[in-house]
């Protein structure tokens, strides 16, 4: 019995041990950093550089090759050089992923377990990547897909940076960006313009990963590349599909997701397309921040709901004592004659859309819209060598600081009198409406002298008996006593619901009214119409786009 189960017993661990040796072979590593420059040039190619960062995790294979997923089969093999940390490495058809792709062969510079490198590729040239924009026949469209990895073989976060460049000779107001896909970073990116001349769109976040592929595009002009770069697609590429799509559709009754999935979520996505009325601006770095904006200004800066921007400009002109609120149900103004001094342009075009006998609400969104674009055009001219990083972290600083003086005040006097003056800047906060129940939930609310003219059921006691704002050497108590006063819950629900009330009665529906702003101001960029596959496919035939793809895992 002895000798039987000796032979066993040696089987079974030398079959753990192999289980265990190949176990603790597997790949396992950290893309700690990667940066993509995409080129598209002047003769209507593409070339691409990436450069990722390697950390190889402890007890994992050596990381000896790199699959690396390019949009399609039309790469010149000689134009392809890599190297690793510096040192130069061979090319490999040994492409382990889905699709078209190549490897880099690490050779003696593989990364050895608990090791990290820089891995470096360059690929000069690729043809067929350009199509004809969907919605413009003059354009070209140009998307890209990012390399990834399979999910079991990378971990961790990745800082992923995406520049994508176009043709030598495309004007700054001429291209148009994509919104990204799948991108967990901001959805608009940092416009810049080469040493070179070129115009470039670049995303960045510290928090993308190694298995997720995200998508990024660009519309230019076609008369900056040859017409015959530009790819006139087939069907089943117009309806972005491939053969293999077809049947594995078939197979798991993919149908339903083509014919229902993709519209509603394009909707969804053309919904929030239409919100983002502010152009890309050209930035050059040095200028910093754009002092001098109001608080209008800040608001269309930072992209705010537009019907919050309408309610800014009327509290405004309320406040400076140019109008007043004769009905809010439709809403009607009596605009003061003659006007104050020192208003704004948008102000004055703002009453002017009010003015006397214009209750034609169809003519007031009209007029309404015209303002905002003004607006945006008066404000691209006043950004033009600026940051708008900074100018924005700026004025979302000066946001925060009123909030925060609001909040800290000691006496309800006192607190009314510091929202009062900042009112428009508290505007700007996106937690606007919960931030004001917040702060007046309790006690009573002393109403500002303009009051009155905002609020017609409120009565004239605001206008007529209203006095200053006491200040703690005016000995607020006996001043306080005689000014108008509300509870603090129906100051704060009137407050948010100005803006609300704007909205439903003046400029109607939001993304109808939002969206013909936008289209004159920051006209729509082709919709994507590529798709990823998952894990380790992609599918890469498309109008319109030039995906890159791999699924190996290595």
């Amino acid at each position: 019995m002895k000798k039987h189960l000796l032979p066993l017993l040696l089987l079974f661990i030398l079959i753990f041990s192999v289980t265990s040796s190949v176990s603790a072979q597997s790949y396992s590593f950290q893309l700690e950093k990667e940066e993509i420059h995409v080129y598209w040039n002047d003769d209507g190619t593409m070339s691409l550089d990436y450069t990722f960062f390697f950390r190889n995790n402890p007890g994992a294979h050596a990381i000896d090759f790199v699959d690396v997923g390019l949009p399609n089969n039309n790469y010149h093999s000689n134009s392809i050089t890599a190297d690793v940390n510096g040192n130069a490495v061979d090319i490999s058809s040994d492409y382990q992923g889905d699709g078209s792709g190549v490897a880099v062969d690490m050779g003696r510079y593989a990364i050895p377990a608990g090791g990290s490198g820089r891995v470096h590729i360059y690929i000069g040239q690729i043809d067929r990547v350009l199509y004809t924009d969907d919605n413009d026949d003059n354009y070209a469209s140009a998307v890209f897909g990012t390399n990834w990895f399979g999910s079991q073989y990378v971990s961790g976060n990745t800082d992923l940076s995406v520049s994508l460049h176009l043709p030598l000779g495309v004007q700054p107001n001429e291209p148009r960006y994509h919104l990204p896909e799948n991108w967990v970073g901001a959805q608009e990116p940092e416009i810049k313009i080469n040493n070179d001349g070129r115009v470039s769109y670049t995303w960045q976040s510290p928090n993308a990963n190694g298995y997720t592929q995200y998508k990024f595009g660009a519309s230019f002009p076609k008369s900056y590349v040859p017409a015959s770069a530009i790819v006139s697609p087939s069907l089943f590429e117009t309806l972005g599909i491939s053969a293999d799509d077809i049947v594995g559709a078939l197979m798991c009754c993919g149908f339903a997701f083509f014919f229902l999935g993709i519209p509603v979520l394009a909707g969804v996505s053309q919904r929030k397309r239409k919100l983002k009325y502010m152009p890309p601006k050209i930035a050059i770095e040095g200028h910093g921040i754009k002092r001098g904006l109001t608080a209008v200004e800040s608001a269309i800066l930072m992209q705010e709901p537009l019907d919050k921007v309408m309610t800014m400009i009327l509290f405004g002109v309320i406040k400076k004592n140019a109008a007043e609120v004769i009905k809010r149900d439709p809403l009607r103004l009596k605009v003061a004659e003659p006007l104050p001094a020192k208003l704004h342009e948008y102000e004055k075009d703002f009453l002017a859309a009010f003015a006397d006998g214009k209750n034609n609400r169809a003519a007031q969104r009209k007029a309404l819209q015209k303002v905002t674009v003004n607006l945006i055009r008066v404000l691209e001219k006043k950004m033009k060598g600026f940051s708008r990083k900074e100018t924005l972290a700026y004025y979302k600083n000066i946001m925060e600081r009123a909030w925060r003086q609001i909040e800290a005040a000691g006496t309800p006097e006192i607190k009314s009198q510091m929202y009062d003056e900042a009112l428009e800047w508290t505007m700007l906060d996106k937690d606007f409406d919960n931030r004001t129940r917040d702060v007046f939930q309790r006690g009573p609310v002393f109403v500002p002298m303009w009051w009155g003219r905002y609020d017609p059921s409120y009565g004239r006691r605001a206008t007529t008996t209203s006095k200053p704002f006491p200040t703690p050497s005016s000995g607020g108590k006996s001043l306080a006593s005689s000014m108008p006063q509300l509870p603090g819950a129906d100051f704060a629900s009137s407050m948010v619901t100005g803006v609300q009330g704007f909205s439903q009665k003046v400029i109607g529906n939001l993304n109808d009214f939002t969206g013909k702003v936008t289209n004159v101001t920051n006209p729509p960029p082709p919709p994507s119409s590529s798709s990823g596959g998952g894990g380790g496919g992609c599918a890469c035939a498309c109008a319109g786009c030039a995906c890159a793809c791999a699924g190996g895992g290595r």
